[in-house]
């Protein structure tokens, strides 16, 4: 019962997760905040994507609003990287004044990972020997966490895919009075190779090896249902897929056996390639990006996280 209360708590909640009619509503916008910018700076592959200080983060956030954008994902990227005990004191100003903006009319989510805040450009901390230290990983997300929603944010968005973080976050989370905060799991995400505009934007291209030790290797469909299916069992609110296109032929199947909303990511080389094909004169940007959602819609995605989400009212979407 709680996790439909969560779901409630907001018009622009209860829309996003609606089981008829696809508009601006399922649609999520991404928003990238970094603590070093100067002037808001255009994020190559990502039409209309900036990384923004505050000032202009929160120009541009009227203007999404003034254009019909319901939902926000936040993507924090700090001015130092560090070692472990990361802080994101910069992130709360913003998440306040943006909640301040929207009211109830648009909800707000962060992305809760560390790949922008550690020096190894990893989603977690790894010890002195150079071993993934899971407990330390969750003590820092957790503190994430907490500290976004102390600020305001709607709802979290652990994206790291490290075991066991979705109850740690919900245990957490309730024990310090935001029971009734959402969780937008990533829990089906791969270790891709689409993700490039995002990590130059987020300051957080892995500096050795990779991730695949704790992101999923994208020929295993086993392993992806089994993510998705303990990330719900743990307390995940809304599931998603991640890359969106190449990910479509699990949306059924993980909402048939967890009886969540489960949603894409239109990750950044997936939007990037809309942008460059219209670029190139090989395609219409509009007709293209309109046929990706509905694709996904089709495929039985609940919401969509798309970096064009603020065109929607433009391409006929209310």
């Amino acid at each position: 019962m709680k996790r439909l209360q969560r779901l409630r708590q907001t018009a622009a909640l209860r829309d996003l997760v609606a089981e008829t009619g696809f508009g601006a509503a399922q649609l999520i916008q991404p928003l990238f905040l970094s603590a070093a910018a100067g002037q808001p700076s255009a994020i190559p592959g990502l039409l209309d994507n900036k990384t923004h200080n505050e000032a202009s983060l929160l120009q541009q956030v009227d203007a999404d609003l003034a254009a019909g954008v319901r939902h926000f994902l936040l993507f924090p990227v700090p001015a130092a990287k560090a070692v472990k005990s990361f802080t994101a004191e910069f992130t709360a100003s913003s998440i306040a004044k943006i909640r301040e903006r929207c009211g109830d009319a648009a909800s707000l989510w962060v992305d809760t990972c560390l790949c922008s805040f550690t020096h190894t450009g990893h989603c977690c901390v790894f010890d002195a020997a150079g071993k993934q230290d899971l407990a330390a990983t969750l003590q820092e997300l957790g503190s994430l966490a907490l500290s976004y929603a102390d600020a305001g944010a709607d709802g979290i968005s652990p994206s790291d895919m490290n075991d066991g973080r979705v109850a740690w976050l919900r245990s957490l989370l309730d024990a310090q009075g935001h029971e009734l905060l959402p969780i937008m799991s990533y829990s089906s995400k791969f270790a891709s190779n689409f993700y490039g505009p995002f990590r130059a934007a987020a300051q957080s291209s892995p500096q050795h090896g990779n991730r695949r030790s704790y992101q999923l290797d994208v020929r295993s469909r086993r392993d992806a249902l089994a993510a998705s299916q303990r990330c719900a069992e743990e307390g995940a609110d809304l599931l998603m897929v991640k890359p969106g296109m190449s990910s479509i032929d699990l949306l059924a199947p993980i909402a048939a056996a967890t009886q969540k909303p489960v949603g894409v990511y239109q990750v950044s080389g997936e939007y990037a390639a809309l942008t460059l094909l219209a670029r190139e004169g090989l395609g219409d940007f509009d007709a293209m990006l309109l046929e990706s959602w509905q694709v996904f819609r089709r495929a039985g995605a609940s919401y969509i996280i798309s970096y064009g989400a603020r065109h929607a009212r433009r391409l006929g979407f209310h």
